[in-house]
């Protein structure tokens, strides 16, 4: 399996944490995991409008772009309370849909919350 194929099975953020071989504060991960992964997955969604010269370059911008969001919310960055209610109104509820905001496999599971069909397993422990 490719490098760049190991990273499109990630689904965690200690996943992605761990695959570029980044330090991290579990307890800081615990609590912001939801936000660091939205805004991730909105750097990951703008690499797919520019052109990467090889896998190895694309991974290095996923890895720099994970830095950086990490290290915003380490240095106290927090969200606004309608960036927050936001994420409830576009949900990413999936590993592999964690870049788009037009997830089809999104389905309202009860009393308008809303979780990834094609990876039933996924937690947000």
């Amino acid at each position: 399996m490719s490098r760049l194929s190991e990273f499109e099975t990630l689904t965690d953020t200690e996943e992605f944490l761990d695959f570029f071989e980044l330090e991290y504060d579990e307890r800081l991960v615990y609590v912001k995991r939801f936000h660091i992964m939205k805004k991730y997955g909105e750097m990951i969604e703008k690499a797919k409008t520019e052109t990467f010269e090889t896998d190895e370059k694309l991974l290095d911008f996923y890895k720099f772009a994970l830095i950086t969001v990490y290290k915003n919310f380490e240095n106290g960055y927090s969200p606004s309370a309608a960036d927050v209610w936001a994420m409830y109104d576009n949900p990413s509820a999936c590993g592999s849909c964690s870049t788009s905001s037009s997830c089809n496999d999104i389905e309202e599971v009860s009393h308008g919350v809303h979780a990834c069909t094609s990876q039933p397993d996924l937690s947000f422990n």
